[in-house]
């Protein structure tokens, strides 16, 4: 059983959902509430297995999954950070006609 010592509140894993998709979107959060700036590290694959539970595999689409949202970049060696560019959230609207 995980416990959430130092890491706030554990996710429940809702069962119809794909975890990795969950884990994207606490993420997702994180950044939309400046929790990780632009240019700041996030969880690396390792740091998200100690804290969500997940599987390497799983970490892995969290981090291509934000890629391709274009929310974080990964420098291979470094780690992965917050694009200083980041879209614009989907609520604030979008296309010109």
């Amino acid at each position: 059983m995980l416990q959430s010592a130092d890491l706030g509140p554990v996710i429940e894993f809702a069962p119809d959902v794909p975890r990795w998709r969950q884990v994207a979107r606490v993420i997702r959060e994180r950044i939309e509430d400046g929790v990780y700036q632009p240019g700041a590290r996030v969880p690396s694959v390792t740091e998200m297995l100690d804290e969500f539970g997940i599987s390497t595999s799983t970490g892995q689409k969290v981090h291509r999954g934000l890629r391709a949202e274009g929310l974080i970049y990964t420098e291979p060696g470094v780690g992965s950070f917050v694009s200083k560019d980041l879209p614009r959230q989907r609520d604030e609207g979008s296309g010109g006609a």
